[in-house]
């Protein structure tokens, strides 16, 4: 199996990036998005586990069996998200009485 070389520029690169995101899931945090605030937050929370799984969990050059296996975890999380939120949305419909 052949290594590839990263170079360390990316790495630094790489952290410059993630912790700029982090100054940013700060600087948002004192700024009134009213609903929109969670979403912006998950969405720079998703930049960064991408960077770090891409580059620091090395998944960027990794097989194609590795990227399949991520993949089928990412289809069970969506599975267990839509689920949790059909539940979520439908306890509204219930009626005690």
């Amino acid at each position: 199996m052949e290594q590839r070389t990263v170079l360390q520029a990316t790495y630094y690169a790489v952290f410059a990036a993630l912790i700029a995101l982090t100054l940013l899931t700060v600087g948002i945090s004192f700024v009134n998005l009213g609903e929109w605030h969670s979403a912006v937050g998950l969405a720079i929370a998703s930049a960064k586990a991408v960077l770090v799984a891409l580059f620091f969990m090395h998944l960027l050059h990794s097989p194609r069996l590795i990227w399949l296996v991520v993949a089928a975890g990412f289809l069970w999380l969506a599975i267990m998200m839509g689920g949790m939120l059909a539940d979520y949305m439908t306890r509204g419909w219930l009626t005690y009485g």
